[in-house]
């Protein structure tokens, strides 16, 4: 049975596996999200855009359609070849490592699909924010769409199984030790694979510990991808503004 490693993240997300459980993503409720914050942050004409954390750049091509300048980066280098084939003037894409920042300064930053949390060392969470802070232009907004753990954890469905493209995942959810674990088991070609992924439980109250000690301003704050206001108990995300 092939194992993840350590980085949990380094190896599942570049496999293909990982791609085709989640190919059932709702792209129409990524664009509606990105209408909406667009709008919100009133982006000037052919902002520089980073979508940290891109994967296959679902979110970086369509804020490239709507006429921003975008970089998208993931530290998968099989996310980055299939979303390079979507490459233009205005649309790159490149390897990179988010705990690091970019030599290049962005209007606007994003970090969506709770694509944070996810190192084994708590202090890579304070380095990622530092590096975004830092990877701003003066004017420049960040955007983390995170989990609300205060609704998700109640909420978790304990078991599940996915049939996708022939294969059986068998999936397994639960807190503990402050984080929300996914364990994902399934076969293929007589080979028997086993991930879990692992998040940190990260609150409102603990993103703003981490702003503060970054030296970040946390603007403002919404529960779901219509912007709506951040209830702890029924917001389904936790979405942040911040510089």
């Amino acid at each position: 049975m092939q194992k993840v490693e350590s980085n949990w993240f380094a190896s599942w997300f570049d496999t293909p596996y990982y791609h085709i459980l989640y190919k059932d993503r709702d792209h129409k409720e990524a664009q509606l999200f990105m209408d909406n914050i667009t709008q919100y942050l009133n982006l000037p004409e052919q902002a520089k855009v980073l979508d940290l954390a891109c994967g296959k750049g679902r979110h970086s091509i369509y804020l490239n359609q709507l006429g921003y300048d975008v970089t998208g980066a993931d530290l998968s280098s099989n996310s980055i070849e299939a979303a390079s084939k979507f490459e233009n003037s205005t649309l790159q894409f490149k390897i990179h490592d988010m705990r690091e920042p970019f030599e290049e300064k962005y209007d606007a930053i994003f970090n969506l699909f709770t694509s944070f949390g996810y190192f084994n060392d708590a202090e890579d969470n304070l380095k990622t924010l530092t590096a975004i802070k830092n990877s701003l232009n003066e004017f420049g907004f960040a955007v983390m769409d995170f989990m609300n753990v205060d609704f998700v954890i109640p909420n978790l469905v304990a078991e599940e199984t996915k049939v996708v493209d022939g294969i059986t995942f068998d999936i397994k959810r639960y807190y503990k030790d402050k984080h929300i674990f996914k364990e994902i088991r399934f076969t293929d070609q007589n080979e028997s694979y086993f991930f879990t992924e692992k998040v940190s439980a990260l609150t409102l109250d603990d993103f703003q510990d981490l702003m503060d000690q970054a030296g970040i301003y946390l603007l403002d704050v919404f529960g779901d991808y219509k912007l709506n206001k951040f209830s702890p108990a029924s917001s389904p995300r936790l979405i942040m503004i911040f510089k």
